[in-house]
């Protein structure tokens, strides 16, 4: 689908001047060498320190005034900025330091993923490969995108382009996860709470428009999903096995772990049907919320002898931008109440809306990158797969606050260093388009721009 997003909504018409210059001053091998230094750096979820870091001495360097802002000094958001020397809409980029990977945590790991998976470098290793594409999933999740917000500021900058408005550029741990979950609790375990929410509220930014830098193919979505995690308990007797008689039917077994297998049929049988009716599509992009059990816990097999009690099943929700958690929960309650069993109960122990933005307040943003588009890579924007509007990603955390957002990037799965530069191109003339033509960045006043008496900020 195409021109759900129209050029003549920018508020900047960027000329094809000022397009040649900064796609002249985006050095490809520089990108490239960036992404894949910031990619090698190991970041997983709680070991973001040594990338963000990084990021800080490469602002730094640049000559973008970083600051970090962070819930624990380990795990820091990395904030610099561009612009802000006249009047114009101030944009914020965010885009996440951590990469989904396994834990590192043996006790954990082995009893999800097979030894071969975690074998696994792309977890943690970026390289070029023999087709000339980049590898690893810290490239396409989400440092790639993050080097393009990067370069492309530094290619206004070297272009002698200044901006009115401010561009913000963010680094933030936190996105992938994971989530405070039973006895893994406490802000050793936050995710996105101490990243783009907490930057939000404690970073210094005041955004008119923000865009989530992650790979989408090129395309764009103003909505996001969200999920929510229930724990669904069934109950049965812990029953000493010597003395245990064995009934003919499963069902009817006292250890509640015989009765899975029904209960996994009506939560799977709900789960279709959640998805065949949770499927929406608005102005911004289609959503395709989609359920799965995520993990089982039952008894202990230090303390066997006697069965057990208690077995438990965490269910993953996805979430429409219009739907609740409580909307599922109560699909799920039905559901259950359907089986025969002893007893049961459900929590929700994670729930994370989605949003999504006012097609009206979000038309200048998505005018301003489907202009780009065009002037970058010589075509319309399109809307995004419908897999990236059915997923989490942080420009919810900024339509939940009533700032308009969409994201927007490279593509998703190893791509070439084309598409990186041309993904910063994009992104250097959508800041461009946003925030409009200010001072030459020689003669700007720069982070601590001080307003004189007949000026005032935007």
């Amino acid at each position: 689908m195409s021109g759900f997003a129209h050029p003549d909504a920018s508020p900047y018409k960027v000329s094809e001047a000022e397009r040649d210059a900064i796609a002249a001053a985006i050095d490809q091998d520089e990108l490239v060498t960036l992404a894949l230094e910031l990619g090698n750096i190991p970041s997983r979820s709680k070991e973001e320190a040594e990338a963000a870091q990084y990021v800080y001495d490469w602002m730094d360097r640049e000559g973008f005034a970083p600051r970090r802002c962070g819930a624990t000094p380990e795990r820091p958001n990395i904030i610099g900025e561009y612009g802000g020397t006249g009047t114009g809409a101030n944009l914020l980029f965010t885009a996440h330091l951590d990469t989904e990977s396994p834990s590192g945590d043996s006790t954990l790991d082995r009893f999800r993923y097979r030894e071969s998976t975690m074998r696994d470098p792309e977890w943690t290793k970026c390289w070029i490969d023999e087709d000339g594409r980049l590898r690893g999933y810290p490239i396409s999740n989400d440092r790639g995108p993050l080097s393009c917000s990067l370069i492309a500021a530094k290619a206004l900058k070297k272009a002698g382009i200044g901006l009115a408005g401010k561009t913000w550029l963010t680094a933030c741990p936190g996105e992938i996860g994971p989530e405070p979950i039973e006895e893994y609790e406490g802000i050793d375990y936050l995710g996105k709470d101490i990243g783009a929410h907490y930057l939000f509220h404690h970073g210094g930014v005041a955004p008119d428009y923000a865009i989530a830098a992650e790979g989408t193919d090129f395309g764009a979505t103003w909505h996001g999903g969200g999920y929510a995690v229930f724990r669904v308990r069934i109950f049965g007797q812990g029953m000493f096995t010597p003395i245990l008689e064995a009934p003919e039917v499963a069902t009817q077994h006292p250890n509640p772990i015989y009765r899975l297998g029904p209960v996994i049929e009506a939560l799977h049988a709900w789960g279709r049907e959640w998805e065949a009716n949770s499927v929406y599509e608005g102005p911004g992009g289609v959503s395709h919320p989609k359920v799965q059990i995520a993990s089982v816990r039952a008894g202990n097999p230090l303390e066997y002898g006697a069965g057990t009690e208690v077995c438990a099943l965490y269910v993953e929700v996805s979430l429409n931008p219009r739907q609740k958690a409580a909307d599922a929960q109560h699909g799920i309650l039905a559901a259950m109440r359907r089986v025969d069993v002893q007893e049961f109960d459900i929590a929700p122990v994670v729930v994370r809306h989605g949003f999504e933005a006012n097609a009206q307040e979000v038309a200048a943003l998505a005018g301003a990158v489907d202009a780009a588009t065009r002037l970058g890579r010589g075509v319309a924007l399109e809307m995004a797969h419908p897999v990236y509007s059915s997923m989490w990603r942080d420009h919810n955390v900024f339509n939940m606050h009533r700032i308009p957002a969409l994201t927007t990037g490279m593509p998703r799965w190893r791509p070439t260093p084309d598409d990186m530069a041309s993904s910063a191109l994009v992104y250097a003339l959508t800041m461009l388009a946003v925030c409009g033509r200010g001072e030459d960045p020689k003669g700007s006043a720069g982070p601590s721009t001080v307003y004189g008496d007949n000026e005032t900020p935007f």
